[in-house]
């Protein structure tokens, strides 16, 4: 019994790990730069395709990954500069290109790949089990929870010890100050955005090799991302982290305790978070 828990509380924490670098990516996009981008599950969705492609046709999941991460914030590019430059500032506007951009890209990818189910090809050395605990526990997850602690540590570090990181932050609190210094705002905010998009792509590669890739499966991602930043707070990089760990270990147990109310046991104690934290557990007023 001891053992089922552990392997239990081992998969709600890679869930976990996933769900952060797909919401690191939305947090910087969402929280930081205030763009609605209800594209993103899309964008993990194609960059876990482009990733399956490239993995399957040259045999290197990291090569795969380095793709994925490259087409997806190039066209993260293509979304800021073609696009949302012109309906900055107005959310609702956002919200119904994003997600009209949303839709093209899901029928473009059910032209390109198809609606069969896919999954994206590992390496060797991340197959098998290894034991943990005295149970056996798949190679890949392990890989996966700590590839998120890696992405954690490096985006704290970048926005907080670098200049980057400090030209984004004031940036976000007062932007024509940041442009009256001579530095070109824009494109350290499209720097962003393109980062915060080749996030999505990493994280459709990775949860591509184990939670598999299919035509819905960029709304779903999209719904579990948008609890994470709301319950740990926009713009907070360990608020996403802790609503991550909180939506991922809650999903597990839901699935396996109440699997009739599985969304509930997550979006109900979301609610009462928002209930007495309207901003989330790590939110500000901005």
């Amino acid at each position: 019994m001891g053992g089922l828990n552990l392997i239990q509380l081992l998969n709600g924490l890679t869930f976990a790990s996933l769900l952060f670098i797909v919401a690191s990516g939305f947090t910087l996009i969402f929280g930081l730069l205030r763009i609605v981008n209800l594209a993103h599950g899309a964008l993990y969705l194609f960059g876990g395709y482009i990733g399956y492609t490239v993995a399957g046709s040259t045999g290197n999941f990291f090569l795969g990954v380095l793709a994925s991460m490259l087409c997806v914030a190039l066209m993260g590019l293509l979304l800021d500069e073609g696009l949302l430059r012109f309906v900055r500032g107005f959310d609702l506007r956002q919200v119904l290109l994003t997600l009209g951009v949303a839709f093209v890209l899901n029928d473009l990818a059910l032209v390109l790949w198809g609606g069969d189910t896919f999954s994206v090809p590992i390496p060797e050395m991340l197959r098998g089990a290894t034991t943990i605990g005295g149970v056996f526990y798949p190679k890949y997850r392990i890989f996966v929870l700590l590839l998120g602690v890696a992405v954690f540590a490096a985006l704290w570090l970048m926005l907080n010890r670098t200049r980057l990181g400090a030209l984004i932050r004031a940036g976000v609190d007062d932007a024509e100050m940041v442009e009256a210094m001579g530095i070109n705002i824009r494109r350290v905010f499209l720097a962003t955005f393109m980062l915060g998009a080749s996030l999505a792509g990493l994280g459709g590669v990775v949860g591509g090799a184990f939670l598999t890739l299919y035509p819905t499966a960029d709304s779903e991602i999209l719904v579990f991302s948008l609890a994470v930043v709301i319950i740990g707070g926009r713009g907070s990089l360990v608020g996403a982290a802790v609503g991550s760990l909180l939506v991922g270990l809650l999903n597990t147990i839901g699935q396996v305790m109440f699997p009739e109310l599985a969304y509930f046991v997550i979006f109900g104690p979301m609610a009462a978070i928002l209930a007495f934290r309207p901003l989330g557990l790590f939110g500000r007023a901005v």
